[in-house]
């Protein structure tokens, strides 16, 4: 059934003379020591009185509402209910005002325990060449293995344009790694980012000592191996990322600079692109919607080098080398081999920017600024070799110690980052200090927002990995500084994600009264023939600027924080993918710990 959340949500039944209209509340929970704020939506002016009721119906707290006004990101009017003095754990509460009740929700320790465990395991869910087991997911979700043996070349060797590539006088196997998103493309750059996520928040779990992913901890076949579970997911898709780089003395023809403009007539140089990494694999044609992987018969192949693809390599290489070092040594050592060659290539071959050769089949994931994946690339190597060369390519970049929003395309926060948490010395506290600065910033947004969060800026494609995203930034503030307050703002942008939002809506599956239930994504149809999204997947959220014809069709000249429809056909407001769910795990398991630490 067609659910037009976008334009239902916040219409609740009103009487007549009545004020309150909705509440908004994050709809899984609350820790007992962690700020707890509701939105209601409502015309009046004056204070209205609220209160919070158990799951008997008994009034456990009351209270006034602070009255805020013109909310801008939805257009309606708002009160804020701060009922943070409730800390006595339980089940089913609600937050009541006049005849609008919220949806119900718990205060529990451990309200993010099963949160980090369920966004971890989407990643499972997410990979190719292999059979997902009803051992790990429960019989609904299990299928098939696909894409396994998957030995593919260049797409060519001419484009959808006509101009002639000349296609790659060699294959690669590049079985395994994660589906991206809702389709069956494999792509690095993507990928690239979410894996860093994955591997950092496994660096910053052995700082504070948390082994919450400890061997056996997640539901993956790696399970028993004495391996921490966060480094055996990541790895499954280091394998995918490191067989996407071309082998040696290997030449293409390939269109270098920005060429955007004359994309019918492209000019082409031979050049050696040994050590680069291609920038995707993928169908020839986009497959329908649904279509479970390993019923997929379209043809696979393989997108050209690009140097956004060879320094995502590079940069996760690096990374994977430190973290492995010490667990696996010869692993650690394949992958700074991988990074050292890939920096090495894109060093050569700067400007080699990603063009799609084929009309379908895979998103672009185009980039014709590569300057923040060189610094990310060149800090992520000094910080594991300590080598002059790279330092001096940190530091003379313009990007250093950059700290600001981060995404896909937008890597620079990523070194910075990475000093932060393994630098030395002054690296280590100018880094700590350009987050805390940064945090600072997106923390004054928060009193101009009617819904409580740290976040005035556009609602992109993905926003909610934006929120998550800045989450993580908090909650590194929060570790550097020990200040509380970092760590509440990180708590409001979680309350957003699940729920305390214009929509009422939760964006991440399984977890709340109204959270999403139908993804852009070919297996998780919810069709009554193939299974609903498992629990913690997070949908790409609001896009005040839909592009799908679905979101197009119901949201007309929607609001910014109103934009989004849960439909399957909507890939511009509810795909999921591999780099907004990592951040999810992030911040999850750092909520959850952070309670841990707190009631030490």
């Amino acid at each position: 059934m067609k659910q037009l959340i976008g334009l239902t949500a916040g219409l609740a039944a009103v009487a007549s003379g009545a004020a309150a209209q909705t509440i908004a509340v994050n709809q899984t929970g609350f820790t007992p020591a962690s700020p707890k704020w509701a939105v209601v939506e409502t015309e009046a002016a004056a204070a209205l009185d609220w209160t919070v009721r158990d799951a008997a119906g008994q009034v456990v707290s009351r209270g006034r509402t602070q009255p805020f006004g013109l909310n801008k990101g939805s257009g309606r009017k708002v009160q804020q209910i701060d009922f943070s003095r409730l800390t006595t754990e339980g089940k089913g509460y609600v937050v009541v005002v006049g005849d609008a009740t919220s949806a119900p929700f718990d205060i529990a320790p451990d309200i993010y325990k099963s949160l980090k465990y369920d966004a971890l395991n989407f990643f499972y869910h997410q990979r190719a060449g292999v059979p997902i087991e009803t051992r790990y997911v429960g019989e609904r979700w299990a299928r098939p293995k696909a894409h396994d043996k998957e030995v593919v070349t260049c797409w060519g060797p001419k484009d959808h344009r006509g101009n002639i590539w000349g296609g790659c006088h060699y294959s690669l196997d590049v079985t395994g790694g994660w589906y991206d998103a809702g389709d069956h493309g494999k792509y690095v750059v993507n990928g690239g980012i979410a894996v860093w996520t994955l591997m950092n928040a496994y660096e910053v779990a052995q700082v504070r000592g948390d082994t919450a992913f400890a061997d056996g901890k997640a539901k993956i076949p790696e399970a028993g191996n004495g391996r921490n579970d966060l480094l055996d997911e990541a790895r499954f898709e280091m394998d995918f990322l490191m067989s996407m780089q071309v082998p040696d003395g290997q030449y293409l023809t390939l269109p270098l600079g920005d060429q955007r403009k004359h994309l019918e007539k492209l000019k082409f140089t031979r050049i050696e692109v040994s050590g680069m990494a291609h920038h995707k694999v993928h169908n020839e044609h986009w497959t329908a919607v649904p279509t479970p992987p390993h019923l997929d018969r379209e043809k696979r192949g393989l997108s050209y080098p690009s140097t956004a693809a060879t320094l995502n390599l590079a940069a996760t290489a690096a990374q994977c080398a430190r973290v492995f070092r010490g667990i696996d040594d010869a692993y650690a050592d394949r992958c700074l081999s991988v990074a050292r060659k890939a920096y090495a290539a894109a060093k050569r071959v700067p400007d080699a920017y990603a063009i799609d050769v084929l009309p379908g089949g895979a998103g672009g994931y185009g980039d014709p600024d590569v300057s923040d994946e060189f610094y990310w690339a060149a800090t992520e190597l000094f910080v594991t070799t300590g080598e002059g060369a790279f330092e001096r390519d940190m530091k003379t970049s313009s990007h250093f110690m950059a700290m600001r929003d981060f995404n896909w395309g937008g890597t620079a926060p990523l070194g910075t980052i990475t000093l932060a948490i393994a630098g030395k010395g002054s690296l280590l506290s100018e880094a700590r200090a350009s987050i805390v600065k940064t945090a600072d910033t997106f923390a004054a947004q928060t009193k101009g927002q009617g819904y409580h969060i740290p976040f005035d800026r556009t609602y992109s494609w993905g926003s909610t990995a934006d929120f998550a995203n800045r989450a993580l930034i908090f909650e590194l503030a929060a570790d550097f500084t020990g200040q509380p307050q970092y760590r509440d703002e990180a708590v409001n942008l979680m309350d957003y994600l699940l729920g305390r939002n214009p929509l009422s809506f939760s964006f991440v599956s399984g977890y709340g009264e109204r959270a999403m239930q139908h993804p852009h994504h070919r297996f998780w149809a919810n069709d009554g023939t193939l299974p609903p999204p498992p629990p913690g997947v997070l949908s790409g959220g609001t896009n005040q600027r839909p592009s799908d014809p679905e979101a197009q069709a119901a949201l007309k000249d929607c609001a910014p924080q109103l934009c989004y429809v849960d439909h399957i056909g909507s890939y511009s407001t509810n795909e999921v993918t591999v780099n907004w769910n990592a951040p999810l795990v992030w911040i999850a398991a750092w909520l959850d710990d952070s309670e841990r630490q707190t009631a030490k």
